[in-house]
């Protein structure tokens, strides 16, 4: 179990970091984006340095007693400084720059600090678990130990802060990320205030070693699950609600595209349907082929029929909208049937004066498909239009 929840932690950043790759790739130079991954992978290392067994090998390769504290206590400083930069970004404005710079700078002579002191001190007897309460009172070792923990919970408090002020004054997904982000942040504030107790109490010569090896991983783990949540929300969550729209109006649309399907199989109008494709790319195949199909039947749409049932589906519905879906509904069912009745080598009489310029406006699509399965107009339409183009045959 030694080192179980780091890894997990661990494993759990850098597939959140896997997820965001390819969008770096794409946008390397976005520092917004160089931001996000930074944190990832810098809260992963940390959590992969800080387990046991990698403590036990990095010791034991280097050669140095307790040379992994550093390495962990450089890297915390790292992802403490990424954390203040992926804010500032996130919530731009005209100091971004100016502002990233001033917490990569601070941070850094945090980092020199941390090196500096681990060489004046002395720390030769290796500890994997306890090293901060061990050499809490250790010449410049305890320095060290300070000098991290207060710069990370400063980092974190900021963090904890900014994230919710901000999650106040927006809405949405965006809004759930900060929340989760913020309340993250107050979880790894319970690792540095934990450890800085168990260290205080240590120069005070009680043992709270309980809080720096128990409890703060813990906290640290359940922080690094928030962190990804919370960063992935705003990006995963914006694509999620595209697709379930996407997914409901592609099923909404069914009964528009059988109504056309005789039509587009006869007419080889049809596009390859897509495999393993995600649901917007269906939703637009679906509308293509039925934007396909409307495009060669508008020398049978009829404007009187249209007419006529805006007129009626308004008396009925009292809904502009609504209406007009259920006139379009009418006057593509009775094409459908006009076109497969008649010979389709000849136009319908009267077929120039028909409005071939005019078309369904996209965003109805979805409205007509409903009109279609459900309003008793669009029925009598179809019935009418079946019986005319039989008697003139």
């Amino acid at each position: 179990m030694n080192g179980l929840i780091n890894y997990v932690s661990c494993g759990a950043l850098w597939l959140g970091l896997v997820v965001k790759a390819p969008d770096l790739v794409r946008h390397r130079h976005d520092p917004y984006l160089r931001a996000i991954c930074a944190v990832l992978g810098l809260a992963g290392v940390c959590f992969f340095l800080g387990a046991e067994p990698t403590v036990a090998a990095v010791n034991h390769l280097s050669g140095i007693p307790n040379l992994a504290a550093p390495l962990t206590y450089a890297s915390i400083t790292a992802y403490s400084a990424a954390s203040q930069v992926l804010i500032v970004y996130w919530r731009g404005g005209p100091q971004v720059h100016r502002v990233t710079r001033r917490w990569i700078v601070a941070y850094a002579f945090v980092l020199l600090g941390i090196a500096v002191t681990f060489a004046l001190g002395d720390a030769p007897v290796e500890r994997r678990t306890d090293l901060d309460t061990y050499y809490a009172t250790t010449p410049f070792i305890a320095e060290m130990i300070v000098l991290y923990l207060v710069g990370h919970l400063a980092a974190v408090s900021v963090t904890s802060v900014s994230a919710l002020r901000w999650a106040r004054e927006v809405r949405g997904w965006l809004r759930a990320g900060l929340v989760v982000l913020g309340f993250g942040a107050l979880c790894n504030a319970g690792y540095s205030v934990s450890k800085l107790a168990a260290v205080v109490a240590r120069w005070a010569g009680l043992d709270w070693s309980g809080l720096s090896t128990t409890f703060s991983p813990a906290a640290a783990g359940l922080a690094a699950l928030m962190t990804v949540v919370g960063i992935l929300i705003p990006l995963v969550g914006p694509r999620t609600t595209r697709w379930r729209r996407a997914r409901r109006d592609f099923a909404r649309l069914a009964p528009l595209q059988r109504e056309l399907d005789e039509f587009l199989t006869r007419r080889a109008l049809r596009l390859p349907r897509p495999r393993w494709s995600s649901p917007v790319t269906r939703l637009v195949w679906r509308q293509t082929s039925i934007h396909n199909a409307l495009g060669s039947l508008d020398a049978f749409f009829d404007p009187n029929l249209y007419e006529r049932t805006l007129e009626a589906a308004t008396l009925e519905a009292a809904d502009p909208e609504r209406a007009e879906a259920t006139a379009w509904a009418a006057v593509i069912a009775a094409a459908a049937v006009e076109e497969r009745d008649r010979d389709s080598s000849l136009l319908p009489p009267g077929a120039a004066e028909r409005f071939q310029d005019r078309a369904p406006a996209p965003g109805t699509l979805v409205d007509i498909a409903d009109a279609l399965a459900a309003s008793p107009l669009v029925a009598a339409a179809r019935v009418r239009a079946g019986t005319t183009s039989t008697g003139t045959a």
